[in-house]
């Protein structure tokens, strides 16, 4: 099960990292971004040692795409 840890605000968006572990002990990235009613998560391909790891990565992926414009 994904746990919302942290919700940042981006001009408009929601930003919310999202950390599962998976079966040999290491954390799964993902992230919420969301506006209005709308929410997109996406799912990041790396796992990491610790779940503070795969939070700050997926809080920087996520502050990336909307601060770049990614999301249109």
């Amino acid at each position: 099960m994904f746990i919302p840890s942290i919700v940042e605000r981006v001009g408009s968006y929601l930003v919310t990292p999202l950390v599962k572990s998976n079966d040999s002990g290491q954390f799964l990235a993902s992230v919420s971004i969301r506006r209005g009613a709308y929410d997109r998560i996406f799912r990041f391909a790396s796992s990491f040692p610790t779940s503070a790891q795969a939070m700050q990565h997926a809080l920087v992926e996520g502050r990336g795409m909307v601060l770049s414009n990614q999301l249109n």
